[in-house]
């Protein structure tokens, strides 16, 4: 069975940090890209990064480049999203996802910021509040 697990949000202040965890079980990450997306209380999900398990390139929004970090263990099947100096507007849900890498699938990776529905697996979400 294919599961992917967030967990590591919580309640910070604002220009605090938090380091949030996917573990996928049920699948490798040979050839995927992870995705971190976030939904705050009546907002559409948004996309916030993803990584490329194959060569570790990087994509992130424009709002969180800078204080954002994305980085993957494939050897633990864990990506990790390092969020430093966070800002109340940085409240959401955040939910990781995997998408395998086809041919009919877009190559460039900033796509995948924004294409959630290039994901075949989603995990459930980790709450991530910030006050100010």
């Amino acid at each position: 069975e294919v599961q992917l697990q967030a967990s590591g949000g919580g309640l910070v202040q604002a220009g605090g940090s938090l380091r949030l965890s996917c573990v996928a079980s049920g699948f490798t990450f040979d050839d995927y890209v992870i995705g971190w997306f976030r939904q705050a209380p009546g907002k559409e999900r948004e996309g916030v990064s993803c990584i490329s398990s194959s060569d570790g390139d990087t994509s992130y929004r424009d709002s969180v480049k800078g204080r954002f970090t994305i980085s993957s263990d494939n050897a633990k099947n864990t990506v990790y999203l390092q969020m430093n100096s966070l800002e109340p507007e940085d409240t959401a849900v955040y939910y990781c996802a995997a998408g395998k890498r086809l041919t009919t699938r877009p190559s460039l990776l900033n796509l995948w910021v924004v294409f959630e529905y290039e994901y075949d697996y989603w995990g459930q979400g980790t709450q991530v509040t910030v006050s100010s």
